[in-house]
């Protein structure tokens, strides 16, 4: 059982960078270590926002995302410890869940903008 944060681009944006307190704007699909989709906001028809690297999300999500670059797709493989812990969370996340993410990154504002 792997208990680090693995980080893959599968495309690496050109636009703006995640910095710690960015507003940032996902499409993204969230899948348990079996490939079950537990999340998705395709399936919502809209695109997630959330503010990075002040624990507002995941730490998965805090960690993972730190400098990626708008249009840019990136897979994490978040371990439990990381993620929800031993929580359950909804109706398929049991305690000790490892998550796997596809994010694609739409949009990334800071206090600057």
């Amino acid at each position: 059982m792997n208990e680090e944060l693995l980080i893959t681009d599968v495309r690496t944006g050109d636009g703006k960078e995640v910095v710690k307190g960015a507003l940032i704007t996902t499409q993204y699909t969230g899948f348990l270590e079996d490939g079950t989709v537990f999340d998705s906001s395709y399936e919502r028809g809209k695109p997630f926002q959330c503010v990075i690297g002040t624990g507002r999300v995941i730490k998965g999500w805090d960690l993972g995302l730190m400098g990626m670059k708008v249009g840019g797709v990136r897979t994490l493989y978040v371990p439990a410890h990381l993620a929800y812990g031993d929580r359950t969370v909804g109706a398929h996340i049991k305690p000790g869940s490892n998550l796997r993410f596809e994010i694609q990154l739409l949009e990334v504002l800071t206090r600057d903008d």
